[in-house]
Formats: C-alpha cells, sequence, structure tokens
C-alpha cells in the first residue's frame, strides 16, 4: 500500500509543477469510527485497512501542509455526540494522526454530518479556506440531513470544500452521502477495498497539499428570450390525489436523469432547475420505492413529470420496557415486499404500500409487529421489548469487589437441558457488565484465572438486579528462580491419585487467582529435576510462594 500511495502521490505531484505554488489548505480528516468499522474486506476488518491507508498516505506530507485527525462512535455505544478531534491541525503531523488512529476503538454510531461540521468549525470555514476529508463506512444514524448540511457550511463559508470517501458503500448509498461533497464543491470517491482507499485518499491530500488556482469565472452566456431560466421539475405525491411533495424535508426524495445509458444530471428533493433540451430516461426514488418515466425537456416549457409513488411513512421507537426513554441502541428493522431497511432507537422509514412489519431488538429482548401500510399513510409504531437490566460484578469474598478486567463473566438461561447444558445469552470482561435481559430466571457464571462461581438470579420488565457473584478465592504470587517450567496443582488427589491442574507456565514469576485451599506448585529445571512446593490460599487473601530449586518446602510470606 505504500508503494502506491507514492506512486499515485508522485503523479499528482508531477501535474502540480505546472501550475503556479500556492500555500496549503488546512485540512482534518474525519475517521469513522463507529461500530461497523470491524466489518471485514477479503479477510481484514475496514477500521485496519483505515489505519494503514493513513500510516501509508500520510508518511511523506509538505512542511507547511496544516492537518488534523477527527473520529466519531469510538468511546460509547449509541451516543451521537460522541465526537472527538484526536489530532489538532498543525503542520507535520502526519506520524502523531496514523498512531491517533491505531488508537481508536470503533463500537457506537455515525454522527458524520455534527462531525463535518464541528471540523469546519475548527478550521474557522467562514474566515479562511478551508477543507474536510471524510472516510465513511456508513450512513448517518444521527437524524441530520448531510445534503443540507453541505448547502448550509457551503453558503457560510469563504473557500469551504469536503471530500467523501465511502469505504464500502453500495451505489444507493453512496448516493446519500455524495450530496455533502457535491453541495460544497467537492468529490465523492469510492473505496471497495484497500487500494481503492489508498488512491482515494492520496488523491484527496494531494489537492490540498498542491492547490490549484481557481480559474477565473467565465462570463455568465447572453440569456436567450425563448429559455426558461428553469425548465425541469418534478411532481410527485404518495399517494394518487395526495398533496405533492415540494422540497427534501417531505420525505427521502432522489432523482436522476439519464440518457442513452449515461447519468447526465441528478439530486435530491424536489429539482426545480434549467437542464439542456432533449429526451430522457427520468428515475426517482422515494425511500426503496423507484419509478422511471421518458421525458422530453424543451428549452421554453417546463418540463414537470408527475409520479404518484404509492408508499407511506413508518416511524418506529424502541423502549427497553414501558415508561423507559426510548433505547437509543436498539436495532430497528423494517421489512416490506421487495426490500427492508434499518436504524437505531427511533427511525422514519419511506416503504411501498401494503404489508409491512418492524422489529426491534433492545439486548436479549426483541419484539415485531406486521401492519398494512396504505399510500400516502404515516404509521407510528412504539415497540416495546420488555427487558430488565441485570448489572453483574464479582467478589473475592463479600466485600471485596474484583476490579482486574481479566474477570469473565458468561450469563445463561437458569434451565437446564437433558444433558445438563444451558443456553448462554452474554458474556463479558471486567467488572459492571450490564445485560438486557427479558424476563425469567438465569444464571451468572464469574471467572478468574482458576477460580470460579455462579449465582442464580431473576429479571423483571423495566427492572434493574444487581448480581454480585462471591468466588471464595484469593490471590498466589509465586516466584521460582531458575525454573525451566512449572504446574501447580490442587493438594488433594481424586480417588485414583491424580491432583487437578490449576495452572501452568514457563516463567519464574506467576500470578493467579485459586480458590481457597492448598496447592502445590511443581518446578522442573534445565537439568529435569523437579521441586514441589506446598502453599495455601486463603480468601480475600495474598500469599506469595518461593519455589527455590531442591527446597522440601514453600517460604511464604
Amino acid at each position: 500500500m505504500r508503494l502506491l500511495s507514492r506512486a499515485v502521490l508522485g503523479a499528482l505531484a508531477a501535474i502540480g509543477l505546472a501550475f503556479p505554488a500556492i500555500a496549503a489548505e488546512r485540512a482534518v480528516i474525519v475517521l469513522d469510527g463507529s461500530g461497523s468499522m470491524w466489518a471485514q474486506v477479503d479477510g481484514k476488518a475496514r477500521i485496519t485497512i483505515a489505519r494503514e491507508t493513513l500510516s501509508s498516505v500520510l508518511a511523506e506530507l509538505p512542511d507547511d501542509l496544516e492537518l488534523g485527525l477527527m473520529t466519531y462512535g469510538h468511546r460509547e455505544k449509541g451516543n451521537c455526540a460522541d465526537i472527538e478531534m484526536l489530532v489538532e491541525p498543525a503542520p507535520g503531523t502526519g506520524a502523531a494522526i496514523a498512531e491517533a488512529a491505531g488508537d481508536i476503538n470503533p463500537k457506537g454510531m455515525t454522527p458524520l454530518s455534527d462531525a463535518v461540521r464541528l471540523a469546519a468549525e475548527e478550521l474557522r470555514y467562514t474566515e479562511e479556506k478551508a477543507t474536510v476529508i471524510l472516510i465513511t463506512d456508513g450512513l448517518e444514524t444521527c437524524e441530520v440531513d448531510p445534503c443540507a448540511l453541505g448547502s448550509d457550511l457551503e453558503s457560510q463559508g469563504i473557500d469551504f470544500t469536503t471530500h467523501v470517501l465511502g469505504f464500502g458503500l453500495s451505489d444507493e448509498e453512496g448516493r446519500q452521502v455524495a450530496c455533502l461533497a457535491e453541495n460544497t464543491g467537492g468529490k465523492y470517491l469510492s473505496a471497495q477495498d484497500g487500494s481503492d482507499l489508498v488512491e482515494a485518499l492520496t488523491r484527496t491530500v494531494a489537492e490540498v497539499a498542491q492547490a490549484e488556482p481557481e480559474p477565473a469565472p467565465e462570463p455568465e452566456p447572453t440569456p436567450q428570450p425563448a429559455m426558461l431560466d428553469k425548465n425541469f421539475t418534478i411532481e410527485m405525491a404518495l399517494a394518487e390525489g395526495g398533496d405533492l411533495l415540494t422540497d427534501q424535508n417531505d420525505g427521502p426524495v432522489y432523482w436522476e436523469l439519464n440518457q442513452s445509458g449515461d447519468t447526465i444530471d441528478y439530486g435530491y428533493g424536489i429539482p426545480t432547475k434549467q437542464i439542456a433540451p432533449g429526451d430522457y430516461d427520468l428515475v426517482v426514488r422515494y425511500g426503496p420505492v423507484e419509478q422511471t418515466q421518458s421525458v422530453t425537456i424543451a428549452a421554453d416549457a417546463l418540463a414537470a413529470p408527475y409520479f404518484v409513488m404509492n408508499a407511506g411513512t413508518v416511524i418506529v421507537r424502541a423502549y427497553a420496557a414501558e415508561g423507559e426513554p426510548v433505547a437509543d441502541g436498539a436495532a430497528l428493522n423494517i421489512y416490506f415486499e421487495g426490500g427492508d431497511s434499518y436504524g437505531y432507537g427511533e427511525g422514519e422509514f419511506a416503504a411501498p404500500a401494503g404489508e409491512v412489519t418492524v422489529t426491534a431488538k433492545v439486548g436479549q429482548g426483541e419484539v415485531s409487529e406486521t401492519f398494512t401500510l396504505a399510500a400516502g399513510e404515516t404509521v407510528e409504531k412504539d415497540l416495546v421489548a420488555g427487558v430488565g437490566l441485570a448489572v453483574i460484578n464479582g467478589s473475592y469474598i463479600e466485600g471485596m469487589t474484583i476490579e482486574d478486567g481479566g474477570m469473565a463473566v458468561n450469563v445463561f438461561k437458569a434451565a437446564q437441558a437433558i444433558d445438563g447444558s444451558r443456553e448462554e445469552v452474554g458474556y463479558g470482561y471486567g467488572p459492571g457488565n450490564e445485560y438486557q435481559l427479558t424476563p425469567g430466571d438465569y444464571v451468572a457464571e464469574v471467572r478468574m484465572n482458576a477460580a470460579s462461581a455462579q449465582m442464580p438470579f431473576t429479571v423483571v420488565s423495566g427492572q434493574r438486579v444487581d448480581v454480585d457473584v462471591v468466588i471464595n478465592a484469593g490471590v498466589a504470587a509465586i516466584s521460582m528462580p531458575e525454573a525451566k517450567s512449572f504446574q501447580v496443582f490442587s493438594a488433594k488427589k481424586d480417588i485414583q491419585g491424580n491432583r487437578e491442574e490449576m495452572g501452568y507456565g514457563y516463567d519464574t514469576e506467576y500470578q493467579t487467582t485459586l480458590p481457597a485451599g492448598d496447592f502445590v506448585v511443581v518446578t522442573r529445571y534445565e537439568d529435569d529435576s523437579e521441586t514441589e512446593t506446598a502453599f495455601t490460599v486463603v480468601a480475600g487473601e495474598r500469599v506469595e510462594v518461593t519455589a527455590e530449586k531442591g527446597a522440601a518446602k514453600a517460604k511464604t510470606k
């Protein structure tokens, strides 16, 4: 990837030599840190590809290029305000940006519009020339219209540009974010793999670093007396005889004019604009609903083709339990004939008229409803998953909480199958694990190294239950000078004379959590000799053991 980025940069730099040198712009790269960045491309996570791309492309930057890094969705799930400037714009930040990107842990929402806005404000876009380069693998999930934002930034900015790099987006998804770039005079570039992303980022960074002077505006053409200023629009209604949609606020409208298989023009919302006279195929979409008409556009008449989309609107809100606020992290899905859509927490969806099924999943709780949507109708559905919240911690003994992040937690349904096994419904690590579970009986298991315990608990809808699993264990710190390997066993032998192994390794220092009781550590040395050292673990206490070569017993503190 490094070789490819240098090749593309070299080509663009060579082209740039033909223009006068100009001071580089100030720019911010906005990198998607939402949970979907863990999706894989050719066996590698998208976030890993993005990190490698930044490291490669930014390895060599002009000295005067001021570049920063912002991300979102990397600290909290379901928080649309989770946006952070990781590296302030400054010269020579390539290495710092690559290092900061390496620490991003994707997990949350996709507030891409607010992130671009904050980056523009950081660059003082209303006072100075500024550029934002957005790398995203998903669409806006925080109810902000990226198209409207692009127009607003363009109208207020001195010379503001947004480039959008759509990583792994489909053509349809790309069209939904391309307007953010196009409305600010920027470019939308699609990248489906690592090589594509390298080339796209290299092109946009090269444009910032070697800015070409803007050409002098061409003189306005002399208007023809018979030509209309605006000769094309669309009349669209959701139902026959229904009100006409007037602008983008009336729904997710997209249109596209094609001629001989090529796209001549496209946009969002209801257009009123000048189009070159000719015959076209006009494609319009209202969300997932698509229709096509042939249209002839003349210079001296307004072409206004009429579409009845036979569609409606569904508003879905998900709740964990009755009386609680909307569950922002809930997964929403809406299914209809020919397709589906998804969202989080609360969503507004366009759908064709007919049978519609909406589902909401909150933790382990899932609820769905099927209904018939009429053309032009808006249906609102509040879906209550009816889950409760279980917060699980562990303790060595009563009152001594386990704070170690290595503490493992598993949650099972209490009911046992005929073979004695239980269905696992959740797992995690560290203290304070939270699980949204359907009402019923469960068992929590907490493990620290070789010590573990289980505790039953019951979940009630809309209520919180705190579960503290006491493992009745202590910590053993074992020092074994000169040892080549070791094994830790329970001191008690079973009826066949065997002892249960509790741990092993190849170091001279070893620390582990063990249940209260008696144990031995068997140490082996390079000369094949062995030493067996006995020790006792007391619940809630730490025992330090020294196993000396040839010693008969442990030295404990």
